[in-house]
C-alpha cells in the first residue's frame, strides 16, 4: 500500500527491523476511524512481512482514537467516502459482508506471527477501545480513558471488542463498561486487567521500547508458538492443550537442533 493512500485513510505505516508500527493520523479528529481506514488496516494486516516481530498501534498526537467518526453516521456528510451510514440501505446479507470486511482490520492484531501493542494516551473511544482491545497488550500514559460507547448510539460493539474485554475482566465487569458507557481511566484499567502499565504521558513511548525489546529478545519462534498455544488455552481441555504443548516443543527442539547444527 503506497503511502498516498495510507495517508487518505488516516494511517501512517512504518517497519524498522523487526518492528512494525501503525499510526492512525488524523490528529485534528482525535484520530476518529473511518470505514476507510478499517479497510485500510485489513490491507496493512495482509501485508505485514513474516520478519516482523512486534507490531506497535499508536495514535498521533494526545489521544489514540476518539472512536467512530461521526460524519460517518450521517448520509448527507461523507462526501464521496464510503459511510457507516451506507449500512442503512443494505440487505442484512449485505450488512454483515461489510461489517465483516470492517471486522478484518482489527483481527489481524492477533496473528501469532507477532506481538501487538496497544500504545494509549488520551482518549481510546468506542473503535479507538476495540482496537487497542485487539492487540495483545496495552501500555497506557496515566491521562488515557478508556469507553465503550457504542450502547449511547442505540449500537453493540461490533468491532471484535467483546470476546478481549470479557477475557480480561470477566463477564460481569465487560458487562457493565459497556451498558453503561462509562469512562475507565488508566489506573483501573490496570487494575482490573485492562493494560499492563499506567505510565505519565512523557515516558509512554519509553516504556513501549523498553516492552518491544524484551519480547524480541528471545527467539521467534519460541514467542509465536507460546502465543498460539495461550490464545486458545482457555476455550480447550486440558488434554488437548497438553497434546498442542507437546507438538510445539517438538517443533522448538527441531529448529533448536538444526541450529546447532545436530
Amino acid at each position: 500500500m503506497d503511502d498516498t493512500t495510507l495517508e487518505q485513510a488516516g494511517l501512517r505505516y512504518d517497519v524498522t527491523g523487526p518492528v512494525a508500527t501503525i499510526t492512525l493520523h488524523r490528529p485534528d479528529v482525535r484520530n476518529a476511524q473511518t470505514p476507510t481506514m478499517w479497510r485500510a488496516l485489513a490491507e496493512l494486516g495482509a501485508s505485514i512481512p513474516d520478519e516482523v516481530r512486534v507490531v506497535v498501534v499508536r495514535g498521533e498526537g494526545h489521544s489514540f482514537s476518539a472512536g467512530l467518526d461521526r460524519a460517518m453516521l450521517d448520509p448527507t456528510s461523507s462526501g464521496d467516502q464510503e459511510s457507516v451510514a451506507d449500512l442503512l440501505g443494505l440487505s442484512d446479507e449485505e450488512v454483515s459482508a461489510t461489517i465483516d470486511a470492517y471486522q478484518q482490520g482489527f483481527t489481524f492484531l492477533r496473528d501469532p506471527r507477532f506481538v501487538s501493542i496497544a500504545a494509549v494516551q488520551g482518549y481510546a473511544i468506542g473503535a479507538g477501545f476495540q482496537l487497542a482491545l485487539s492487540c495483545d497488550l496495552r501500555v497506557l500514559a496515566d491521562d488515557a480513558q478508556l469507553c465503550m460507547k457504542e450502547s449511547t448510539l442505540g449500537l453493540v460493539p461490533d468491532l471484535t471488542g467483546t470476546k478481549p474485554l470479557v477475557e480480561s475482566v470477566g463477564y460481569a465487569r465487560a458487562l457493565e463498561i459497556c451498558a453503561t458507557a462509562r469512562m475507565v481511566g488508566a489506573a483501573e484499567a490496570v487494575d482490573i486487567g485492562l493494560a499492563l502499565a499506567a505510565v505519565p504521558a512523557g515516558e509512554l513511548d519509553a516504556t513501549v521500547a523498553d516492552l518491544v525489546g524484551a519480547l524480541t529478545a528471545p527467539l521467534a519462534g519460541a514467542v509465536t508458538e507460546t502465543k498460539a498455544l495461550l490464545q486458545g488455552a482457555s476455550e480447550r481441555s486440558l488434554e488437548e492443550q497438553r497434546r498442542l504443548e507437546r507438538e510445539a516443543q517438538t517443533r522448538r527442539f527441531r529448529e533448536l537442533a538444526a541450529l546447532m547444527g545436530q
